[in-house]
This record gives C-alpha cells, structure tokens and sequence, in this order.
C-alpha cells in the first residue's frame, strides 16, 4: 500500500473534486476537502521520511516504466514542495469554513471546494511528475481552478481580476508548451531524466536554447516575476480570503521550484547559467521586483493590495537565492520559499478575518482596531515583523541566510536591493500599525466576534513562523537536503 503513495497523494483531492460538486452540500464538500488536505500531508510526511532515510523514489503509473510510461519522482528537491502544499491546505481548509460561509452563498461554496481540491491536486502533481508535459497538465489543473476561485471573490473587480489571470496565464502557459514543444523537438522525450541524459551536449543548439527561452518566460509568468507580475495584485487582493491565504502560500512558490527543477535538473546549470545569462536576468529582474513591489505597498489603501505587492517583491528575494545557482543559493531560496509561505498565509488569513468582522479592509476601516482586537493584532505585528525580517521570526533566519550566499559571491548590489527592501517592508507595515493602534476608532464602531477555528488557524501560522525563527533546523534541513539534490546529482 504505502507504495501507492505517491500516486495517492494526487487522486486522494482529484477524486474529491468531483464528489464536491456532485454532492452540493456546503458542510460535506468542506469535509471533502479537509479529507484531502489530510490525506496529502500524511502522504507528504510518509514520504519526505522514506526519501531522508532511503534516497530518492520512482513511481512509474500503470508499471509503464520511464521513458515511455509517466513517472512519479519523490526526492529531496521536491519534499519541501509536498509538505509546504499540504500543510497550506489543511491550515486553509481550518480557516475556510466559517469564512467561505460569510463570503459565499451555499450555492457556489461547493463548487469552490471542488476547485480548491483541483488547486490541490494540480499543485502536488506539478511538484512530484518526472515527466515535462505533465508538468504542463498539473500547471493548468491548477491555473484553472485558481481562475475560477478568484472570480467568485465578494466584489465585481473580482470577475476583471480573475478574467486578467485568466489571460495572463494562458499566455505564460502557451509560452511553456512552445518551450516543452521544442525540447521534445530536439530530443525526443518528455521524461525529465531522460530528456536531462540526452542534452549533455550541444549548447551551441538554437532550437534548444529557444526552448530554454519560451519555459522560462513561461514559468516567469506564473511566478509573478517582475515585470510580469500584473496578474497577481488584483488576484491576491480580490479572490475570497480562504483562496488568497492558500494562493499567496503555495501559487507562485510551486512555479518557483519548477523552474529550479527546469533549469538545474532538465536543461542543466552548464547551459542555463553557462552558456546563457539566466542568472544575470534573475538577479537583475529580482533586485528591480524587491524594489518595485516594496515601494508599491507602501502606497496601497487597502491591506489586501499591500499583502499582495509585498508578494512579488518576496518573489524577487526567493529568485534572487535561485539566480546564485549556488548550493547556499539555492539553499536561501528555499528557506525563503517556506518562511514566506507561513508568514504570508498568516498575513492574508489576518485580512480575511479583518474583512469578515469589519467589512472592508481598506486602512482607514482599520483605525484603532488594534485596541478593539489585540489578539488579531498582535498576530499581525508578529506576522510583519516576520516579513520585516526581524530576530527571531522565520523571516529573519531566511533573509540572513540570502545574505550570507550573496555576501558569498560578492553580489553587493543585490544585497542593497534587499536591504532596501526590508526597510520599505517596515515602512508599509509600519504604516498599518500606525492606522491600527494610534489612530481613533470610528464612534460606534463594534466588532463582530471572531470564529474560533479562523483565531485557530492564524496563530497556528503565527506561532509556526516564531518558533522557525528559533529553531529552524527542520526547513533548514530540507532546504540543505533540496539544494544537494538540485545541483549535486542532477538529472533527476
């Protein structure tokens, strides 16, 4: 049975995606939804101590073996991805009942749960498949139900933000399959591992440095790297709160790791930061998204929009680690992808908790609402601090350990870039703190009470986050275990 596992982890929410819909009971398409979550983690868990006890694991569907057959691949390089995604969904499947029940009619609450099992399952199968077009299959499972999440957000500007994503992304898609096309072109496979044996040579390949090109133009765009970012401020900012926190954790980190699995493990180091400047482009690209998201947030009236452009300058600190193509480069990239991950679901679960009592979370709704809810607002604070970068919050581990890999190879601009950063991060997070704790409420202001399993959800994030800033011995581990299986082996 427990060999079945990783075939498992991807049905489990694929079956219960249909089952949501076919149900149509609200109550039974979120325990559907929650049964998957559950069931992926522990599949995670199971696997992630399998491949740290025994090495790397190969599942091929149907016993076809690669490189005819599809193949699932479980190693260190991905064991990050699997938990990250499903500890995400359990947490968000905690916090989504009550608030999918305030912000959605019971008519389309299963058809959301349906979609978030979708996301789910297209999320883990991108991170597990060894096979390049089924990448590209999981890649659109989830952009699909993503679309349609966001446009059932509470405003009209959700249907424009999801029909933006929609656009976007098919191109950034389309991008990718050009790219798959002509790698298949030019070797003849779709197995990663294969298709990594039989491009030890010819670099000089114009086709193959095309195909180089299209995926990771591709990928650029499903990362929300600047400048192709436009897609996720009104999608983060405007999808129902339960779709944010579980998008904002795992969306673009996932594309994040495919594109490390492209370019480390598929076309290899040699070609991508060889012969060709992908690692110029990331790096100058990541400095110019840090600076462009930060200054952006601090100009945002509504917490929402904040979050979501600090998100893609956090997608710049995360690239910037990748663009090292260092074994501490990447390593940081990691850190950085889980610390950012719990920090920022906590962040837009906070906003989603806001907008459910307050009714909007535009900054001037928020006015002395630190007084009237400290425990909310405590969680933010620490949650921001997190983001801040200050000791001892996860994002203060992860962020040190970016600046020692870029210290490392003298990247001095880089680490002014992130500096800046961090303190435009203070600046808009400052901001928000001062509305909240100094300004005056409005009279007559009154605050609904708070659900007990959204209160659950945040500070299991938040509490997360401060014990990572303290001991971070297990995600350094598996950013340490992920970065050797990257650039040491290769060809996985």
């Amino acid at each position: 049975m427990t060999g079945q596992l990783p075939v498992l982890q991807v049905a489990a929410p694929l079956l219960c995606a249909p089952l949501c819909v076919l149900l149509r009971s609200r109550l039974v398409a979120w325990l559907l939804f929650l049964a998957a979550a559950l069931s992926s983690l522990a599949c995670a868990v199971w696997l992630a101590e399998r491949v740290d006890r025994s090495g790397a694991l190969r599942y091929a569907m149907g016993d076809w073996q690669a490189p005819y057959g599809i193949e699932f691949v479980v190693n260190g390089f991905n064991t990050p991805v699997l938990l990250l995604v499903s500890l995400s969904a359990v947490v968000v499947a905690v916090y989504s009942r009550r608030s999918v029940e305030a912000e959605l009619d019971s008519r389309r609450a299963p058809l959301l749960y349906a979609c978030l099992c979708l996301a789910l399952a297209g999320l883990l199968g991108l991170a597990i498949t060894g096979d390049v077009f089924n990448a590209f299959v999981f890649l659109e499972i989830s952009s699909l139900s993503t679309y349609t999440m966001i446009a059932m957000g509470r405003r009209r500007q959700a249907l424009l933000a999801g029909f933006r994503y929609l656009v976007i992304g098919t191109i950034g898609a389309t991008f990718l399959l050009i790219g798959i096309g002509l790698a298949y072109a030019v070797t003849g496979t779709l197995n990663m591992a294969d298709l990594a044996g039989r491009l030890t040579g010819g670099h000089d390949n114009r086709a193959l440095q095309a195909a180089v090109v299209f995926v990771f133009v591709g990928l650029a765009v499903k990362m929300a790297v600047f400048p192709l970012h436009a897609w996720l401020p009104a999608a983060y900012g405007e999808a129902p709160s339960a779709v944010s926190t579980f998008v904002a954790a795992t969306g673009t980190k996932v594309a994040i790791y495919v594109f490390c699995r492209f370019a480390f493990t598929v076309f290899g180091a040699s070609l991508v930061f060889g012969s060709m400047p992908v690692d110029r482009i990331a790096l100058l690209l990541a400095c110019l998204g840090i600076l462009a998201g930060s200054a952006a947030a601090c100009f945002q009236d509504d917490l929402r929009y904040v979050l979501a452009w600090s998100s893609v300058a956090q997608v710049g600190y995360i690239v910037a680690g990748v663009g090292l193509a260092t074994t501490a480069g990447v390593s940081a990239a990691y850190l950085h992808m889980i610390m950012h991950a719990v920090t920022k679901a906590a962040l837009f679960a906070i906003a989603g908790l806001l907008l459910l009592r307050l009714g909007s979370v535009r900054l001037s709704a928020l006015a002395g609402i630190g007084r009237r809810m400290p425990w909310t607002f405590a969680a933010f604070v620490v949650a921001g601090l997190g983001l801040v970068g200050v000791p001892p919050t996860a994002g203060f581990v992860s962020k040190w350990a970016l600046v020692t890999a870029l210290i490392e190879r003298d990247q001095w601009p880089v680490l002014v870039a992130m500096l800046a950063g961090s303190l435009l991060a203070l600046v808009y997070i400052g901001r928000v703190v001062e509305v909240a704790w100094f300004r005056e409420p409005p009279d007559g202001a009154e605050a609904r009470r708070s659900p007990a399993s959204m209160v659950a959800a945040i500070w299991f994030l938040v509490l997360l986050s401060l014990y990572f800033g303290i001991d971070a011995s297990l995600p350094a581990h598996l950013a340490d275990a992920a970065a050797e299986a990257l650039l040491g082996k290769g060809g996985g």
